[in-house]
């Protein structure tokens, strides 16, 4: 079986901006004042955390979301997580519980909260981060998107999808079974499913599946000559596997969150973000993409992250991954 073939600089690449992003995110987090790294491109454009569970919007997830009331159920948990990552948006979030109460199975109104969205989405206030591009067909027969998100996740617990996907055996039945609903694309399906992860009812394994978004894809085709005999999936499972090489090989030390390693989720992230990254510093390397679109505004001190309990995470603070020495071409 042929594996895939990396192209050198964009390979190098990769990995140093893992390493280097995740030293900004740890300087940032210590209190350093800035500016935390002398690479151009990073200092300039906004790129997210090399550990999904350690970026801003799921950082909310984790701790509002999925453990900040305590005396949730299975049910409870499974609305929290699939409504909030519909909209993706913390604002979002709390405009709901501000005007219906706490978010739960038992007492969720659809109707009622799609009154107070509605109010919002009229007087022009922004429901959906801009991060995903969600499905808006009329599935549940609404003319406005936020009601067929609302009927969605009313849906779902009327099937009792949450007392099912419990049952499952793998990470990829639970994307499967996500999949079977209307306004639930593979990318969506597979990011709703790493969320449900992080609370306390699944407990699967971060590499036991992953599903490259269209970011993904485009940083395949730039990261690699060519896959081989592998699949887009398989190249993210190679990336994965290659940490244990990368620091021998490339001089390169792959970062790690209070020790926990780069999981297939975090690996089809940095594809993502690699692939924005060489817009600048590889323009030669086109794609649908030739610009990013967010510059660099840090908002302030980062508060303390918080991370799933059942990962067990190391208390200390890890060394900072230091990146091969090598000039930057492309930096603007």
């Amino acid at each position: 079986m042929r594996e895939p073939r990396p192209r050198p600089d964009l390979y190098l690449t990769y990995w140093e901006f893992a390493a280097r992003r995740q030293e900004i995110f740890e300087r940032r987090l210590a209190g350093e004042p800035g500016p935390w790294t002398d690479d151009a491109i990073l200092l300039r454009f906004r790129f997210c955390n090399v550990f999904r569970a350690s970026d801003r919007v799921s950082q909310y997830l984790i701790r509002d979301v999925v453990y900040g009331q305590k005396d949730t159920d299975l049910r409870d948990r499974f609305l929290r997580t699939v409504l909030f990552r519909l909209f993706s948006r913390p604002s979002t979030w709390e405009l709901i519980e501000d005007r219906c109460g706490t978010v739960r199975a038992e007492t969720f109104d659809a109707r009622r909260v799609g009154r107070v969205l509605d109010k919002a989405w009229a007087s022009g206030q922004i429901l959906y981060t801009s991060a995903f591009i969600l499905c808006a067909n009329r599935a549940y027969g609404h003319q406005r998107k936020h009601r067929n998100h609302l009927a969605l996740v009313s849906a779902m617990l009327a099937d009792d999808l949450p007392e099912r996907i419990v049952e499952l055996s793998r990470l990829e039945d639970v994307y499967l079974a996500l999949r079977e609903y209307p306004l639930i694309g593979p990318f969506m399906a597979y990011q709703l499913a790493i969320d449900l992860n992080y609370g306390p009812d699944l407990t699967f394994s971060e590499n036991d599946f992953t599903m490259p978004g269209p970011g993904a894809m485009r940083g395949l085709a730039k990261v690699f000559e060519n896959l081989g005999d592998y699949s887009p999936q398989d190249a993210i499972h190679w990336l994965v596997n290659q940490q244990a090489n990368v620091g021998q090989q490339l001089g390169v030390s792959p970062p790690t969150l209070l020790g926990r390693p780069l999981h297939a989720i975090d690996c089809q992230n940095l594809l993502c973000e690699v692939d924005k990254y060489a817009r600048v510093a590889f323009p030669h390397l086109r794609s649908n993409r030739i610009r990013i679109k967010q510059g660099f505004e840090p908002a302030g001190p980062l508060p303390k992250p918080f991370f799933p309990p059942h990962w067990c995470l190391k208390a200390t603070r890890p060394a900072w991954p230091v990146a091969a020495a090598r000039a930057r071409r492309g930096a603007a």
